[in-house]
């Protein structure tokens, strides 16, 4: 249960903090644009993504499990939070990630974070891909410059009006957005260490904002950002409100643990460590509660940035921390120079992020799993994408425990073991 900043501070030294300072700075590079366009996705404006950078990810960084872990918003959280929004408001998303931080200090008080590694790999694969598709789809819109007053939030119907729209296509915001996720793919090839992200993205929009082409930008679509933190304040709460969001605080909850606990596992497997998952769960549970306090996003572990921090050095949680700072230093010196970051571009950077999350290196594999796995994988996928998260997760796990009894009194498998993920 004790943070891994704790156990590690007793052997710092001069050398780790220069690894993790350099490591630090490098991923919140990464961290800022992501963070931005997580937040535009959700339906929440782009300053919630900061926040929550900032908050949530100094507190996973200073409370966590892991030696590594980065924290923060997460594309996974885009489908639900902008579900949450469209029904109860944002005061109303506050509220379930306050609920949701609750729901995992228990959870991590009864050592129930050993238990998320039990959760059929079908379902984790089939939501993670599922949630991926409807995160493309939902960039479509600004990738391609379409005229859309209000994009549906139903898959079929986002996608019928999208095909609607096809006449008011930008053409130089279409160029914009490919020329970025071509810089990104070059980048990320030719010199994995340099934040390619922000480069790719800074460049694109430096050139929208030097040769006044008419593309979206943050500031053109949103106003300035703000250059200061907000002041923590408690949502509205009443017995009403509590039970009507309770459903969406325990998916947040789900979400938050399964995803911080799976980049935690392949952290161990990149450093040869050991995460400790109850002090993860733990520390996921106070950072939601303070990006919720902030009126940030939910939060949890990011796979993909804390693959970037070990890559660029960092040894410790003061990596993590570097980065939140790092974070808060460019909202309070920069932001009027975030605002001019093109639509088009970041579009492009989270239909990336979407290619990247649904591991597409790993579909081969799934192929040759057992036809029950295929069909559960399947199964999670459709119901993610065109009915529910909520109820994808609901089916896929009753689904997966059926099929795993139905082994068992078969003889097929003598127990549960945790899969290797």
């Amino acid at each position: 249960m004790k943070p891994k900043l704790i156990s590690t501070l007793a052997t710092y030294d001069r050398q780790q903090f220069a690894s993790d300072l350099v490591a630090g700075v490098t991923v919140a590079m990464v961290a800022l644009p992501l963070s931005l366009a997580i937040a535009i996705a959700s339906g929440a404006g782009p300053e919630k993504g900061l926040v929550t950078a900032i908050v949530a990810g100094f507190l996973i960084s200073f409370l966590g499990g892991s030696r590594v872990q980065i924290g923060g918003p997460t594309g996974a959280f885009i489908v639900v939070v902008f579900g949450v929004i469209a029904d109860y408001g944002y005061d109303g998303l506050v509220l379930a990630t306050l609920m949701a931080g609750v729901i995992m200090l228990i959870a991590g008080l009864l050592r129930a974070g050993n238990l998320v590694a039990f959760v059929p790999s079908p379902v984790i694969n089939g939501f993670t891909i599922g949630i991926g598709v409807i995160i493309a789809a939902s960039q479509l819109s600004d990738l391609f410059g379409l005229s859309i007053a209000q994009v549906p939030a139903e898959f079929i119907a986002k996608m019928e009006a999208l095909w609607a729209a096809r006449d008011t296509v930008n053409n130089l915001a279409l160029a914009i957005g490919l020329a970025t996720m071509a810089g990104i793919v070059a980048l990320r090839r030719l010199s994995p260490r340099l934040p390619g992200l922000i480069i790719a993205v800074g460049m694109a929009s430096a050139l929208v904002a030097l040769a006044s082409l008419p593309v979206d930008t943050i500031l053109s679509r949103f106003g300035p950002l703000p250059s200061t933190l907000p002041m923590p304040s408690l949502p509205e709460i009443s017995a009403a409100r509590l039970v009507e969001l309770l459903p969406s605080a325990f998916i947040i909850a789900f979400l938050a643990s399964v995803e911080s606990l799976l980049s935690a596992m392949v952290a161990d497997k990149m450093i040869g460590g050991q995460h400790r998952p109850n002090a993860e769960v733990l520390a996921q549970g106070f950072a939601n509660l303070g990006s919720a306090l902030f009126g940030g996003l939910p939060a949890t572990g990011a796979i993909a940035r804390t693959a970037t921090n070990i890559r660029a050095g960092g040894k410790t949680p003061v990596a993590g921390i570097v980065h939140a700072l790092t974070i808060l230093l460019v909202m309070l010196v920069a932001a009027p120079l975030a605002g001019y970051l093109a639509m088009p571009a970041l579009a492009g950077l989270l239909i990336l992020t979407a290619w990247n999350m649904s591991e597409p290196h790993k579909w081969r594999g799934y192929l040759q799993d057992r036809r029950s796995d295929q069909v559960l994988l399947v199964l999670t996928l459709l119901l993610t994408v065109f009915v529910d998260l909520t109820v994808a997760i609901g089916v896929g796990v009753a689904v997966g425990l059926a099929l795993r009894l139905r082994r068992n009194d078969a003889g097929m498998e003598k127990d549960w073991t945790p899969p290797e993920r």
